[in-house]
Formats: C-alpha cells, structure tokens, sequence
C-alpha cells in the first residue's frame, strides 16, 4: 500500500502559527489546524493515507484531510513512498547557465594601497593573496585601464537596462582622480549607448575631503563607510602605519559626509572580530552618535588561530547579539519605524524572493572584480589573483574558465550542503572564506553552518511575524532586486 511521508522542510513558529520552509523551492509556507495535524501525524514515519484520515477523524471531515494532504503534496511538504523510511529524496538537478550571465555589478579596484594598515586585512594581512608591494601590478590603476573597464562593464551588461560599477581598493579615494574621471567617462558612453549606469564606493572615510564630499554628492555615488565602531573599538585594528588609530580622522569626516550626501542612505560597514563582538553598543554609536542610516555586520575573514578571529564561543555569542538586534528590527517594523540593521533586511529580501541559491553570492557569474592592471577575476577579493583569473577588460572573459567555476562551485558538488536545510540561502558561504580557511574555493564554510543555521531560523521568524501583523512591510521587496554584497 502507498504510504505518505514527509519531504525536506524545515519548521519554524511566528505569531502564533506554524510555518514551514520549504527547502527545494525556498519557499514558506503558512500551515493551517488540519495541515499541522497532517504532519503531526506523520511525525513518526510514513503511514498509509487512509490511516491519516483515520487518525483525524474525530477531529477534521475526510474531504479536508484529504485537501490539506493534497496541498501539502503539491508543496512537496510531502511525498508518495512504498517503504517506512520516508519519501526517497528528489533528484535535484545540478542547473548551470548555458551562455553567458549578464554583468549585474564591476568591482573595479583603483588602487591596491592604503593608508591604514588594519591588522586584520585580508589584503594586507597574513592571510593576503596577492602581493601587493612586490607583485606584477600596478599600485594605481591607469586612467585608460579603467576606461577599459567602463567598456567591459558596459559591453558585459548585454541587454540589461543598467550597469553598476563599484570601486574598491586598498583605499579607493587614493586614486580619487582616476575615479572621477571614469565617472565622467562612463556616463557618456552609457548616454550614448542607451543605458543607465551607477555607481557606488567603499572607503576608510579618512580622505573624504571636502571636494570629494562634494563630487560624491553631486555624482549620487553610493558609499559604504568601513568602521568598526566606537573609537576603542575604531582603533584596536583600524589603525595608520605608524599604530595610530584612524577614528579621530575618519569621525568628523564621516559626519561631513552624511551632512551633505543625502541622496542616497550611506551604510557603514564593520568586521567584527574576537575582541569587538558587542554588536548592540557598535550599532547604536553608528547610529545614533555618527548618523548612520544602516549598519552590516560581517565576522573577520582569517585563517583560524589568528589572535582576532572568532572561535566557536564567539560565534554563539555573536548569534545572540544578532538575535536581540534583530528583535530589535522587528519591533520597529511592526510599528513603521526605520531599523538600519541591514543584515536582517538583506536576508529578510531573499526570503521574500523565494532564492534558492546554487551559489553562494554573484562571484564569477553576475559579478565580477578587476585588478589595477584590467585583470578580470571571480571578485574584488581574488583581484589580482593568476589562480582566479577570468579574463581581462581588453580581451574579455573565457566562458569555458566560467563554466568550469560554476560547475566545481555548484552547491550540490559540496557533500556537506546538499543535506543542510539552510542551503536556499547559504550554498555554502564565501569563496573567499573558504579559500584562507581550507585552501580552495570549493570547500564549504563548515565552521559557519550553526551560524547559519541560527541565523537563517531568526530571520524566517521575524519574516513569519510581519507576514502574519504588518504583511504590508513585505510588499517593499516586491520588485527589489537584492543587490550583490561588497565588502
């Protein structure tokens, strides 16, 4: 006889309800009395359906059973099988592009220098990829190199309406001439191309001159401010060549900025680290004393062992301050306030959107990172990188090398994810991660997965409880794109 069991979900409770998130299709998937009841039944293992109708009788008429068991089935909450072990797992198909992917954003890295050198830098630092005093690269990008850029960028975006170039460094306002230039040439050449092009940048905030601030206003540039909080914090690892910290020069400049640049919210971004964990207090210093409109939080990429980096301990606690802070976000959006804790809005917007990812993020696929001397690589991290290497802004990109990524890369060639419930989200965490903790791109961030998991169950929470007593808060991320990430 066919029995009926349960399929891959993962189950959650927000307002009083019980929801399930559906891991093959991202979905979520609100559960009424009669549909819980279903699963409770089959909460011991598979059973017949007429058992199931049995079992509810006293309770629900058979013809509901019977459409809660069909509806359930059509979500594939639930699945046929002959045995008592459950529904045999769905074939998932291992689904790789077969032409080339529209360029969504270019990090174009104007410089490899800066002026601080913070002990944690993933460029800098002991766990650098590439050498940046001593490589093959230029430390400045060339004004015709970035021009070079503009064209690929452009050419790269194909039938997209708009392109998106973000520049990086080291510290990108160290070549603010180039940068300003390419802005100026970029427009045009989108002008006479018929498309939009946008900008954005990520800087310390300690060459923010007045002229800069300025242009950035002028040009609508969007910036993201690294600074990891208040100046003990700033200055623990944020720190000048000669150990000086760099908060009493970024501060003032940063409130210039946010003072004149109103066109576009300016976010600041932290690393947080073993030593700077307490996410409330940086969040309401960024806030509330510099005027910040939304904060990201995002653990120090290092190699384990490093004085800095975040060991198991580190991570519960973090998970809790994430927890209350977003608790926090909650609270404000149930009654219609702002809430600038951007990390429960970036996943609250992928949750909306239903992404079931087969990678982690757009690197190598829809977006894309150039070294100063025009190379094209997987992102802005491995810029420069021979072993990362696409392509280059002159020649382009190879698609068999980007066919290759994608294939090795895919979520369902990492054992380890293809059984995790958070994979929709996750698909395995950073490259880059997972390049200066065990070596290779292709490994997945195992010292992340409770992390994940933690984190990824709040936010399907939060998103239960404003689906179910503000679903008007949602309908902003109808037709919002969820921009790629660059830190």
């Amino acid at each position: 006889m066919t029995r009926i069991g349960l399929r891959e979900f993962h189950p959650f409770e927000a307002a009083g309800r019980r929801f399930l998130y559906l891991v093959p299709s991202a979905a979520v998937f609100a559960l009424d009395e009669c549909s819980m009841a279903v699963l409770d039944q089959l909460a011991s293992g598979p059973r017949p359906v007429d058992d199931v109708t049995d079992g509810l009788s006293a309770r629900f008429a058979r013809a509901d059973v019977i459409e809660a068991i069909g509806e359930l089935h059509r979500a594939r909450a639930l699945g046929a099988t002959q045995g008592d072990a459950g529904p045999a797992p769905e074939p998932q198909p291992k689904i790789i592009p077969l032409s080339p992917v529209p360029l969504q954003t270019l990090v174009v890295n104007v410089t490899n220098q800066c002026n601080l050198s913070c002990t944690y830098c993933y460029e800098y630092g002991e766990d650098k990829i590439v050498d940046t005093e001593n490589g093959k690269q230029p430390k400045f990008m060339s004004e015709a190199t970035a021009r070079d850029a503009v064209e690929f960028a452009l050419r790269e975006s194909r039938d997209n309406p708009r392109a998106h170039i973000t520049f990086f460094g080291g510290e990108t306002l160290m070549n603010f001439a180039v940068l300003k230039s390419t802005i100026g040439y970029a427009r045009r050449r989108a002008a006479e191309l018929g498309k939009d092009i946008d900008f954005s940048l990520t800087t310390n905030a300690t060459l923010l001159r007045p002229d800069v601030i300025e242009f950035l206003a002028d040009e609508r540039v969007g910036v993201t401010i690294s600074i990891d909080g208040p100046e003990e914090m700033q200055d623990k690892f944020r720190v000048f060549n000669n150990g000086t910290g760099s908060y009493a020069v970024a501060a003032p400049k940063i409130k210039a900025l946010l003072a004149r640049h109103r066109s576009r919210p300016i976010g600041a971004r932290v690393t947080l680290t073993r030593q700077t964990l307490d996410v409330g207090r940086i969040y309401r210093h960024l806030t509330e004393e510099l005027g910040f409109w939304e904060v990201g939080f995002a653990p120090v990429t290092t190699a384990p062992g490093r004085d800095y980096a975040i060991t198991d301990g580190g991570f519960d606690h973090l998970l809790a301050q994430f927890r209350a802070l977003a608790h926090e976000y909650l609270e404000a959006s149930l009654q219609g306030r702002h809430h600038g804790f951007s990390n429960v809005r970036e996943t609250l917007q992928e949750l909306h959107h239903g992404h079931a990812k087969a990678y982690p993020c757009g690197a190598g696929l829809g977006l894309m990172g150039v070294s100063t001397d025009g190379d094209v690589a997987l992102c802005h991290r491995f810029a420069g990188s021979a072993d990362h290497k696409l392509g280059s802004v002159r020649d382009g990109v190879s698609w068999a090398t980007q066919q290759a990524f994608l294939d090795t890369h895919h979520v369902f060639s990492k054992t380890d994810c293809t059984t995790c419930w958070a994979r929709p989200i996750c698909a395995g965490g950073c490259y880059h991660e997972a390049h200066t903790r065990y070596g290779s791109t292709t490994r997945p961030n195992l010292h992340y997965c409770e992390w994940i998991r933690g984190w990824t169950h709040t936010c399907l929470e939060i998103y239960g409880e404003l689906a179910e007593r503000n679903p008007e808060f949602l309908r902003q991320f109808d037709d919002e794109d969820v921009p790629e990430k660059v830190s």
